[in-house]
């Protein structure tokens, strides 16, 4: 770890804190000002098609100008979202939230490539470890957000106004550490007409490894996105305070970014496919215990070994896609994972709200194990070709 890297952990719990927050209110403010109950994550789902519609615009961004640059622009537009959905909220407004959230993606399309900016910022062999610890930065969120959202929702009339508004000082403090990085500058080869390209997008995904690395992201990241965006509507429907959905979520983070303080010790040691395939148990084993009961202890055990299963299998996928692609294709390549998390996300925000809302916690855990299963079957898949290849040689 160096001064920069510390200072990209800060920005990324920052991030996460921001995420959190939208996370836990978004449903409910959406479920006070939507016409019908089933939009109720429609602001949860914007969030993550503006994230999906902002990949090209960000990767292009990233090239054009380099990464501190393109990082402020995010941070300068989470400014005005959080503003914007201040004033959705004030004047309940439901489509100028559903807007100003997916104007906020943006922002998070930036801060998805945090992760791949640590590997930049430390040695080659350093890699996964950077990685790793840059997401466990995100523990700040993890502590911050559910708190923030917690304390800050009766600040005003308007309940979880107060929150949007506190948003703001959250980027406003990201942009003063975003600015005390210093990344590596391109030179005019990076950056001009005559630089290399690298290869096609459809070849660098017909790379096994890249695929897999692809799919273990989206998927990993649905699935956990697809539960924990219910978690607070099925808690309300349970009974439970504001409280305790925040208490969960809390929990739940912090089993997302914990283990990024050990995680890149894992994959050294045991290999990337080992623990992205623990990542999948993880997931399993949430949902056994989701499906087990609904009292608060058995929410919060189920939603933190999602956070543990997403930190394996994200922290994976994005060791694995480096080890795939060449550096000048770097944009091109992380600008396509993030547009399929992106995606992914987007169908599971909308599908977590209107099964949730219609069918129920149950049957969202079960329709849980599908991806769960497909992402277990893709590890497998390259294990067993990897083995082979290894064998033939």
């Amino acid at each position: 770890m160096n001064k920069n890297l510390w200072l990209l952990s800060l920005c990324q719990g920052l991030f996460l804190t921001n995420n959190v927050v939208f996370i836990a209110i978004n449903g409910l403010v959406g479920l006070q000002l939507a016409p019908y109950g089933w939009m109720a994550t429609l602001p949860v789902m914007g969030y993550v098609v503006g994230g999906a519609l902002s990949t090209g615009l960000v990767a292009r961004t990233q090239r054009r100008w380099g990464r501190q640059v393109s990082f402020q622009i995010g941070l300068a537009v989470a400014v005005g979202s959080a503003l914007l959905c201040a004033t959705a909220a004030f004047t309940g407004q439901f489509w100028l939230l559903c807007a100003a959230t997916l104007v906020a993606g943006y922002y998070s399309a930036n801060g998805q490539l945090y992760r791949f900016a640590a590997a930049e910022l430390a040695a080659p062999a350093f890699r996964e470890k950077a990685v790793s610890m840059v997401l466990a930065g995100g523990l700040l969120g993890a502590v911050t957000g559910p708190n923030l959202a917690n304390h800050t929702r009766t600040l005003f009339s308007v309940p979880f106004a107060g929150a949007y508004v506190a948003l703001v000082a959250v980027a406003l403090l990201s942009m003063a550490c975003m600015a005390l990085i210093r990344f590596e500058a391109q030179t005019p080869a990076q950056q001009g007409a005559g630089a290399p390209r690298g290869r096609p997008l459809a070849e660098l995904m017909r790379q096994p490894a890249f695929f897999v690395a692809t799919l273990g992201a989206a998927l990993g990241y649905g699935v956990m996105n697809l539960l924990m965006a219910a978690t607070p509507l099925a808690m309300q429907v349970c009974g439970y305070a504001f409280g305790d959905a925040a208490f969960v979520l809390e929990w739940h983070v912090i089993g997302m970014f914990a283990p990024g303080f050990f995680t890149g010790h894992l994959i050294k040691r045991f290999g990337v496919l080992r623990i992205m395939g623990a990542g999948v148990l993880l997931n399993a084993a949430c949902v056994a215990v989701a499906l087990s009961g609904v009292e608060l202890e058995r929410f919060v055990v189920a939603l933190f070994l999602l956070g543990v299963g997403w930190n394996f299998l994200f922290t994976g996928s994005t060791t694995l896609a480096m080890q795939a692609y060449r550096p000048e294709e770097k944009d091109r390549a992380q600008a396509a994972i993030n547009f399929f998390v992106f995606a992914t996300m987007a169908l599971t925000s909308f599908a977590s709200g209107a099964l949730v809302t219609t069918q129920g916690w149950t049957l969202l855990n079960w329709g849980s194990l599908l991806p769960i299963a497909l992402t277990g079957a893709g590890l497998l898949w390259l294990a067993l070709r990897q083995r082979r290849q290894l064998a033939s040689s």
